[in-house]
């Protein structure tokens, strides 16, 4: 008799230092505007609690093969096996529970929150430390629950239901296409789609709800906690044997008799699961996209942009690759994440083929038309078109984008991270000054119809002017802004240009040819190349004329 005794002290001891902030009256003060306390815990503290609840698990599962079912409690059991029968139910239950529920709605959301998702976890699923799982490890079938752990789904009924939902409201709000998240959804699925457990928790619901019976008060007090003013030492409640009372008596010794059930599955919440497998086929889409993104810039990269010079687009924007930090190995297990879950919540809730095919349907959207790239999400609204959060998404990560082109002055354009800012600045005053001391003569130059005013209009910028295009929702409209002839030496400040003009000359030393031949070797070179691209630009121009 002096062992369980002890033994309840040393867990008393545990409990008061892990789990103190957490009985129902501390609970209901934290939860009043006007009082309201401020704990949060930390990752290291919730892995000790969950290592707590394995210990628990492992202790209680350790009861003789005939003490087992509880609904079968034999008088002649010792104290220890007492003890062991009671000690989650009485010593636990009841804080753990608000502490969850204070972890839930109050754990930023990231992927720290997978330490106080794992400690739910080993808490629903007692069956892993039972004697008997090793031999279960090796089945190759999926391992059901058995109907002898029925009576705890029933008795921690909210650990279930409630907190399953309050768990998809956090999923609704998180970034499915981070691996973290989706490794998340995935863990609650399985844990929920194991053979027989939702068939319990159903049943668990139906005991719940079924009529009120007049019941004496002073009955309810015999699961309640100390914190109600019972002690850890007074002996050990006799077992209840009606099932639909003592779940009764469980949900109301922990929400209280005015609490509010909502149904793990009726309507309301099947419609957060709808909303959660949507969310999951939008993310398997993006990921696909993020894999086809990276895939296309991965194809695309040529040794300048490995030297992390980037790419130059049409219109002279600089492009960077974000989401190849990702790496297609995550993008991979997303996506297996992703798919899994949608599996396993189907397994669950009993979704169709139908429904499955009509979500489907709704978010898969081709990713091209027309071979050309489609604009971001958005849906129709009074206003016009608005960004839906995929959209968003695609927008801040690169996936899709609005057609959007740099209508300024061309020299005028911000630097680019692919420049020099102070050779940028340099050349455009050399560029103006000569432009400003030889408008004339270049406009002249420009407007002969001879071999000589081919290569000027080649050379020189904008020649006839540039072409502007406004967009707008009635649709494009292009005009042509006047603009002389001018000289632009803006090229000379990309690294790019550097470096190649660096390897050249470099690679003309090896062969002894100084700076002055090296230079003079350039300028030929360059000319002959020019010669040939007038002539032909200039073929192509009246060929288009």
């Amino acid at each position: 008799d002096a062992f369980p005794k002890a033994g309840a002290v040393f867990l008393q001891v545990f409990v008061e230092m892990w789990l103190h902030h957490y009985s129902l009256e501390m609970y209901q003060k934290m939860q009043s505007p006007h009082a309201k306390e401020s704990f949060k815990p930390t990752e290291e503290h919730v892995l000790v609690v969950r290592l707590f609840v394995k210990h628990l698990h492992a202790f209680s599962n350790s009861l003789k093969a005939e003490q087992t079912p509880p609904t079968a409690h034999s008088h002649t059991a010792s104290p220890l096996e007492e003890f062991k029968r009671v000690v989650i139910p009485r010593f636990v239950q009841q804080k753990l529970y608000i502490f969850l529920q204070h972890c839930f709605g109050h754990w930023p959301l990231d992927a720290s929150f997978r330490a106080v998702l794992e400690m739910w976890l080993s808490y629903l699923q007692p069956w892993r430390y039972a004697p008997e799982k090793q031999f279960q490890m090796a089945e190759t079938q999926p391992r059901s629950v058995s109907e002898r752990w029925a009576p705890f789904v029933q008795e921690n009924l909210l650990m279930y239901t409630k907190l399953f939902v309050g768990f998809l409201t956090r999923a609704l709000r998180t970034d499915l296409v981070s691996p973290k998240n989706a490794l998340m959804v995935f863990r609650v699925a399985k844990v929920f789609s194991q053979p027989n457990l939702a068939e319990m928790i159903q049943k668990g619901e139906q005991l719940f709800l079924e009529p009120e019976l007049v019941i004496p008060h002073r009955q309810h007090r015999i699961f309640l906690t100390p914190s109600f003013g019972g002690s850890y030492l007074s002996s050990w409640p006799p077992a209840i044997t009606d099932a639909s009372f003592k779940v009764k008596s469980q949900v109301s010794s922990l929400e209280g008799q005015d609490c509010q059930y909502k149904q793990m599955f009726g309507l309301e919440v099947r419609d957060l699961v709808f909303r959660l497998a949507h969310m999951i086929a939008q993310a398997k889409q993006t990921a696909r996209s993020i894999s086809d993104h990276s895939a296309e810039n991965a194809a695309s990269q040529s040794f300048f942009s490995w030297l992390r010079f980037g790419s130059v687009e049409v219109n002279g924007s600089f492009t960077t690759n974000d989401l190849d930090e990702m790496g297609q190995d995550s993008i991979k297990k997303i996506d297996e994440y992703l798919e899994k879950a949608l599996e396993y919540l189907c397994q669950i809730f009993r979704l169709n083929e139908a429904q499955l095919t009509q979500l489907m349907m709704s978010t898969g959207t081709p990713q091209t038309e027309n071979g050309k790239k489609q604009l971001p999400d958005c849906v129709m609204s009074d206003n016009g078109l608005l960004l839906t959060p995929l959209g968003r998404y695609q927008i801040i990560n690169g996936l899709r984008r609005f057609e959007i082109e740099y209508q300024g002055d061309t020299e005028l354009q911000p630097i680019r991270s692919y420049e020099n800012a102070t050779l940028v600045r340099l050349l455009f005053q050399v560029s103006s000054a000569i432009n400003r001391r030889f408008a004339g003569l270049m406009e002249s130059l420009c407007s002969r119809e001879d071999f000589l005013g081919s290569l000027c209009r080649y050379h020189l910028t904008d020649p006839f002017g540039e072409e502007r295009t406004r967009i707008s929702p009635a649709g494009r409209h292009r005009t042509r802004v006047a603009a002389g002839p001018r000289v632009s030496l803006r090229f000379l400040a990309s690294y790019r240009t550097l470096l190649s003009l660096f390897l050249v000359a470099f690679g003309m030393s090896l062969f002894c040819i100084g700076p002055l031949a090296c230079t003079f070797l350039l300028t030929l070179g360059y000319l002959l190349y020019a010669v040939i691209m007038a002539f032909f630009t200039e073929r192509w121009r009246t060929h288009q004329d």
